[in-house]
């Protein structure tokens, strides 16, 4: 059937920018992809980058999480879009894309002579594999909700996918650039938590559990050849040996800075020091489906005892941003709500008398992670001047917190860093670990995704605004993006707008 189709492009000025953006890390621009054996990548050449979690497996679609993303996407899975350092939507498995007038049909052009690691080459059969497999009972992970809003999934032909949406959406195309818009070779699904088959830049040499994952750089790969041979990423339980580690040249790049207060000791000509935004709201999750924090003026007496800013200053030496919401300011539909509940420990205190809730102690179950733990130690005393006790019961990350806090919500509060994008939707599922079941922010929710863009912001800042109010949870500070790295470092990202560590731009001088 003839559809009219308006053209999105993306195309042409992101793939030239993209282009242009690879010839300033040191490569050849090749308009037609090819493996860039002429441009810059330089042989041999390694890369450690450290973290602090650790992946629990190798498997996002079945286990939650931000550490497996971060190293594999992008990097050893890819899909057929991306998001860039602007938060714009770009090209990457797909050339192009056209939307029909009614924002329902998608029809991708994919790149041609892509092939995954196993050898299998990337047609539209495996779009249409990946996205049914992601509505399948393959995928467990809570992410998986974005795509119930695929009709189906047509392979026109081999270098043609055609997607329809049972209703227009706004998130769908977004969502993409996830993990959940990976793409899979049918043959390369059998062991997913130990070997990851992508098209990818880099492909999976080694992983070693409570060490190391080891990327080695794909020699068939469709498109430019990234800059680094070999890139480990190693994985510290404690912050200060990681902080050791890089002082010491165990690493060349801290992923992620975890002792905010050590930055100092880096400002040198030794080192390079980032800072940048990220999308880690860095949450007090609530159990809103239990006592009792299922009473309102309880949620609110603890926002009202938290004194932000001496969270962010004693917790993460002040580097942050205070934003009141699930929404960074990056977002179209940022609203600065720090000022819906002020500190004030009285009428923290006026609030849980009227609850008749005195005597209050709560199960504070938090991550092995240095935010979480520095961030918990803060709020436990605030919330003690008001007469809130809480048993604070520190868990191994990923595994334990997963179990314990997101699948079984055996908790009365948590904190935790949310990195997945416009992940505000989470408030619209009253299955999600906060057990947040209100039909009024449902109903904004659906509504925005389908709305145009201007309907759209005004429901989004109402569904902050209203979950704010609501005190469904507390929204501690934003993450920074801090990155601690050797000067000869080239390509690192100022901002993590995605759920990715990209290494594909990443060189050394």
């Amino acid at each position: 059937m003839d559809r009219p189709f308006s053209r999105v492009t993306a195309l042409a000025t992101a793939v030239l920018l993209s282009l242009a953006a690879a010839c300033g890390a040191g490569q050849t621009a090749d308009p037609q992809g090819g493996n860039g054996a002429d441009g810059g990548e330089q042989e041999g050449t390694e890369l450690t980058v450290g973290f602090a979690a650790e992946p629990a497996n190798l498997d996002f679609t079945t286990t939650d999480g931000a550490a497996i993303p971060e190293a594999l996407l992008v990097n050893v899975y890819e899909g057929l879009v991306k998001i860039n350092q602007d938060g714009e939507i770009v090209p990457l498995l797909a050339e192009s894309w056209e939307i029909s007038d009614d924002r329902t049909v998608y029809d991708f052009r994919l790149r041609e002579g892509v092939q995954f690691t196993n050898g299998e080459p990337f047609t539209a059969e495996d779009v249409k594999f990946s996205i049914e497999r992601v509505q399948s009972d393959d995928w467990t992970v809570s992410l998986k909700a974005a795509m119930d809003v695929v009709e189906s999934v047509e392979a026109v032909d081999d270098h043609h996918a055609r997607v329809t949406l049972s209703e227009p959406s706004n998130r769908w195309l977004f969502q993409m650039t996830t993990r959940i818009g990976a793409m899979f070779s049918r043959e390369g699904v059998d062991d997913l938590a130990n070997e990851p088959i992508g098209t990818g830049p880099y492909m999976l040499d080694d992983w070693v559990r409570g060490d190391r994952i080891v990327l080695e750089r794909n020699p068939d790969y469709w498109g430019d050849a990234p800059g680094i041979q070999t890139v480990t990423f190693r994985y510290f339980n404690d912050a200060s040996a990681l902080t050791n580690a890089m002082l010491s040249g165990g690493v060349d790049v801290i992923g992620t800075v975890q002792e905010p207060e050590t930055l100092e000791q880096f400002e040198s000509d030794e080192y390079q020091v980032i800072q940048g935004t990220t999308n880690g709201e860095v949450v007090l999750s609530f159990n809103n489906g239990r006592e009792p924090l299922s009473d309102v003026r309880v949620r609110q007496a603890i926002k009202h005892a938290i004194d932000h800013e001496a969270v962010l200053e004693t917790a993460w030496a002040g580097r942050g941003e205070l934003i009141g919401s699930m929404v960074p300011p990056h977002d179209p539909w940022y609203e600065d709500l720090t000022g819906v509940y002020d500190h004030d420990p009285d009428r923290a205190r006026e609030l849980l008398e009227e609850a008749d809730a005195t005597d209050l102690q709560l199960a504070f179950r938090i991550p092995n992670l240095p935010y979480a733990v520095s961030s918990a130690q803060v709020v436990q005393s605030q919330l003690e001047e008001v007469g809130i006790r809480t048993k604070l019961d520190v868990l191994e990350f990923p595994a334990r917190w997963l179990e314990v806090v997101f699948t079984n919500h055996n908790y009365d509060m948590s904190i935790i860093a949310h990195v997945e994008p416009r992940d505000i939707v989470t408030f619209g599922d009253p299955d999600y670990y906060w057990q947040y079941d209100n039909p009024e922010v449902q109903q904004m929710l659906d509504e925005a995704d389908s709305a145009q863009e201007g309907r759209r912001d005004e429901l989004m800042r109402d569904v902050a605004r209203t979950i704010a109010e609501d005190a469904a949870a507390d929204w501690l500070f934003l993450l920074p993006n801090l990155i601690v790295a050797a000067p000869d470092v080239d390509g690192l990202p100022t901002n993590r707008v995605g759920e990715a560590f990209d290494l594909t731009e990443l060189t050394r001088g």
